[in-house]
């Protein structure tokens, strides 16, 4: 995505524009975790099969790749204002299927409208934010990805605790967001148009290519991300009912709080690595996030819900530490003039991570038991992992 930055002025002009899209970016990617808790209601009370919840994951992944790929694009020929308000507006429209859902093909239409929404907002958001400060791209980037990572925290949890605690657990939450989407619309109309070098010409989808010159660091990057995101993927749709059973505790809002955790330690990760080399980051979460999948395995068969919660928080770490290095690895490295082409394929690498190894868990745990599939997919992933830091290692001595 090739990204314009604004006219001087324009970014101390909006007061408040700044804020409201980190807000927006973190209420979209908290949208995306929303159902998370819910899987577990939705398999039991629509005799859902693990393979199913997969598949309605899978498909939000789809989505949000297509929209990765077209939106930036777009947006530079549109401006970004009127992508961000498409893209709430699709939020809302998502959110009010799941109002009235009673069954998987409702599940799944809301699911692909809000991945389209949603890879939207990431890519027109974070466009619009350079814009708005040309001169803070890596700080932006810091911050977007905190906010992703919080974003997503409040909303599994809050979605866990509504769903357990108040009336119509399969609507509340999305009610209560879908209000809150309503109100960041406003924001957004009143929001003026932050890009304002439009280009011009046909709106095409960016071709995936990787320039030969950076092709070990993309590598290098490309597997860190794969790995993470396949972990992502599980996480938000098979691992809460995995750690309930183990556990034997069946609380909503304890499968909340572990993906939650998750997500708030990857947080909290991301914002204190920015003085460690990206390199460095990279490999040290790989090299973390292999021995966290393999301390998982253990850690669920002691059924104590602390423990749990413990390897939440250290894999959390791990991710933020890995895919926030590799992403700030990369973008170090690509020329400027590639950027557009070389992203692509990285998410879709990325996307494709959430989605193939997710369904592929999905399938296996509809012939064996989940607590039996998850240990191999842990040490598959795990194996990705040091692969993952073993070429960042070797790339990195050849320099």
């Amino acid at each position: 995505m090739a990204v314009v930055a604004s006219a001087p002025g324009t970014a101390e002009t909006q007061r408040g524009a700044y804020s409201l899209l980190l807000v927006l970016s973190g209420v979209a990617l908290g949208v995306s975790g929303l159902p998370a808790p819910l899987y577990g209601m939705y398999e039991e009370q629509w005799h859902l099969s693990p393979l199913s919840t997969t598949l309605v994951f899978a498909v939000y992944a789809v989505a949000a790749l297509a929209a990765v790929l077209v939106a930036g694009k777009v947006s530079d020929v549109v401006g970004r204002k009127p992508v961000l308000i498409g893209a709430v507006v699709a939020l809302i429209v998502g959110l009010g299927i799941f109002l009235i859902a009673d069954g998987m093909a409702m599940l799944m239409l809301a699911r692909v409208i809000h991945g389209a929404a949603v890879g939207s907002i990431v890519v027109a958001g974070a466009a619009a934010l350079l814009d708005l400060r040309p001169n803070h791209g890596v700080r932006s980037g810091q911050l977007s990805g905190v906010a992703f990572n919080i974003g997503m925290t409040v909303a599994i949890v809050g979605s866990a605790v509504l769903a357990q605690y108040a009336p119509h657990p399969m609507r509340t939450p999305y009610a209560i967001v879908a209000v809150l989407c309503a109100v960041l619309g406003i924001g957004l109309v009143a929001l003026r148009e932050p890009h304002l070098a439009r280009t011009r010409g046909p709106i095409r989808i960016a071709k995936p290519a990787v320039p030969p010159e950076i092709r070990a660091d993309f590598w290098f990057a490309a597997l860190g991300a794969t790995a993470s995101w396949s972990v992502l993927g599980v996480l938000l749709s098979l691992y809460p009912s995995l750690a309930a059973q183990q556990t034997h505790v069946h609380n909503l809002v304890f499968g909340g709080a572990v993906v939650g955790t998750t997500a708030f330690s990857a947080a909290l990760a991301q914002l204190f690595s920015t003085r460690i080399p990206a390199r460095r980051s990279a490999i040290i979460g790989d090299v973390g996030m292999a021995i966290a999948l393999i301390l998982t395995v253990p850690v669920l068969a002691t059924h104590s819900w602390p423990m749990v919660l413990v390897a939440a928080a250290f894999l959390g770490a791990t991710f933020g530490l890995g895919f926030g290095g590799s992403l700030r690895h990369l973008s170090h490295v690509v020329p400027a003039n590639r950027r557009g082409e070389t992203m692509s394929a990285f998410y879709l690498m990325a996307y494709g991570a959430m989605t193939v190894p997710t369904i592929a868990a999905g399938w296996a745990a509809t012939r064996w038991p989940l607590g039996e599939v998850f240990p191999w997919f842990a040490y598959a992933v795990a194996t990705a992992c040091l692969v993952a830091a073993g070429v960042g290692a070797i790339s990195s001595r050849r320099r």
